[in-house]
């Protein structure tokens, strides 16, 4: 696919006038990146509007003990534009985002993403429409932090995570796993060993997490 027939497929693509496609075009571009590049937050460049091809981002805020507390995910086919934070004057914290799985990105450059998000109003709606859909998913993530017991919240990522690897093996650290679910990593490793003794899951290997028994995991996770 060229930039041009990513770019086609913005949702807000058809409202924008002839002018405006050309803009966009002019200002749009691919980027790859790696499991762990840091694309959004301090001292990183404001990149603009993204859609992600294939791969995931983690958006997450960092506390000033270094303790990450994920908000949401961005998957294959999905637009963020808190990544534009920099031209939009509504978003007002610092969000961090990180690649948690090796991306392919298609970027509309913020002084592009301004002019035409200041100008159309189609696109201007379409920004508050996704930032409301993120705003849900940061209110249902602080409730499953808040009000979730973590043997939940962890069984439901192993599943999660395994589901997209199309195998019953979650490839992380028990580190990344910490961060994903917003805990510390030494309540992790000791909620893995529990389920490690229960003969849900083996952890032998170091960096994989394998799934033994899913129905309890599934039943664990509901």
């Amino acid at each position: 696919m060229d930039v041009s027939a990513a770019v086609a497929r913005l949702p807000f693509y058809k409202d924008l006038s002839a002018d405006e496609k050309d803009d966009i075009l002019r200002g749009s571009y691919f980027k790859s990146c790696k499991r762990g590049d840091v694309i959004c937050g301090a001292g990183v460049e404001c990149l603009g509007m993204i859609k992600v091809l294939s791969g995931e981002i983690r958006a997450f805020l960092l506390s000033e003990e270094g303790r990450e507390v994920t908000l949401y995910k961005v998957a294959a086919g999905d637009v963020c534009v808190l990544s534009a934070s920099c031209v939009l004057r509504h978003i007002s914290f610092d969000t961090q985002m990180v690649v948690s799985r090796d991306c392919e990105l298609l970027i509309v450059a913020a002084p592009t993403f301004k002019r035409v998000s200041e100008t159309n109003l189609a696109v201007k709606c379409y920004v508050y429409e996704v930032t409301t859909e993120r705003f849900s998913q940061v209110m249902w993530s602080m409730q499953q932090i808040l009000f979730e017991k973590l043997d939940v919240r962890l069984a439901r990522f192993l599943l999660e995570e395994a589901d997209k690897n199309g195998k019953l093996v979650v490839y992380m650290t028990h580190d990344e796993i910490a961060r994903q679910i917003s805990s510390a990593r030494e309540v992790v490793a000791r909620m893995l060993k529990i389920f490690a003794s229960d003969g849900l899951v083996d952890t032998a290997k170091r960096g994989e997490i394998t799934i033994i028994d899913r129905p309890a995991l599934e039943s664990m996770a509901k």
